[in-house]
């Protein structure tokens, strides 16, 4: 089967290149970027040009805005990049009887206070533009009618990109004192993880006859400290003083979701894949970036 991924050059598309080498299927990954084929997927015509001339049969969309504190002042090219453009690769996927795979977010819940982890069916009440638009992008997928994965996810970090884990790792290694926030609670995700989870149910053809909304991310919970020191005690970085602070002592134009661990039964149950440990992926992670101590 041939497989286009959009958003390549991102910490999931970057995986996924990881990932397609072992897979039986042929793909095409593309980004906006340089060194990627060209796709621009707010542009329906153009994405049906491209799955015409190359036999397109499945779509990964790796693709979004995802700078949360930003989105609440860019404009409409959020709601542009996180829903418009999902919907015209479901149509495009849906005119050929093709599968879409889409990447959606923890953000889209978080506006009601709850204790226990958020199930598929769970209303979405997102707090800011970021959730809000990626939640219109699953709506907008749905009433296509296309054969599709919805694949929400949380915390994602990897060896490619910015991310929390390299963050951490710089400012605990050069940093007398550092505040996190303990008071908001999810899943770390390893990028590679997801990825392997996306090829396990393509290329073994396991999406047939199951459209839906699906969670991954991590086994466990954690907060943002205690992912912090984990992150610290794993790269040998003591000489850091990491001290728990709430989530009022770093004021952001978005209230984050204080609890989003994703219920993960679903997935797991529909698809047989069984799930690593949040910390288990982190030591893999830091280990494949040569931040590891021995």
């Amino acid at each position: 089967m041939n497989i286009l991924v959009t958003g390549a050059g991102g910490q999931l598309g970057n995986e996924m290149q990881l990932v397609a080498k072992e897979s039986k299927d042929s793909f095409i990954f593309t980004d906006v970027c340089e060194g990627y084929t060209h796709l621009d997927i707010t542009s329906l015509e153009d994405i049906r040009k491209m799955v015409k001339e190359n036999d397109i049969r499945c779509i990964i969309n790796c693709a979004a805005w995802t700078n949360v504190d930003a989105a609440e002042t860019a404009g409409d090219i959020v709601e542009t990049l996180n829903a418009t453009a999902p919907e015209n690769l479901a149509k495009a996927m849906k005119e050929v009887g093709g599968l879409l795979v889409h990447v959606s977010t923890d953000y889209v819940f978080g506006g009601d206070p709850y204790n226990t982890p958020c199930k598929e069916d769970q209303k979405g009440t997102p707090t800011g533009v970021y959730g809000l638009t990626k939640l219109h992008g699953e709506e907008k997928i749905i009433a296509t009618g296309v054969n599709h994965i919805i694949l929400r996810t949380a915390w994602l970090y990897s060896e490619f990109g910015k991310n929390f884990v390299k963050t951490m790792l710089n400012l605990t290694a050069t940093k007398p004192q550092l505040k996190v926030v303990f008071d908001q609670c999810g899943t770390p995700t390893y990028a590679l993880d997801l990825a392997k989870a996306i090829n396990h149910i393509v290329e073994n053809r396991l999406f047939e006859g199951n459209s839906g909304i699906y969670h991954f991310s991590n086994e466990g919970v954690c907060s943002w400290y205690d992912f912090t020191v984990k992150i610290a005690r794993l790269a040998g970085n003591t000489e850091c003083n990491i001290q728990p602070c709430h989530s009022n002592e770093f004021p952001s134009p978005v209230t984050r979701p204080a609890y989003s661990v994703l219920d993960k039964t679903k997935i797991k149950e529909t698809f047989g894949i069984n799930i690593p440990y949040w910390v288990d992926s982190l030591e893999t992670c830091m280990r494949n970036m040569g931040a590891l101590k021995d």
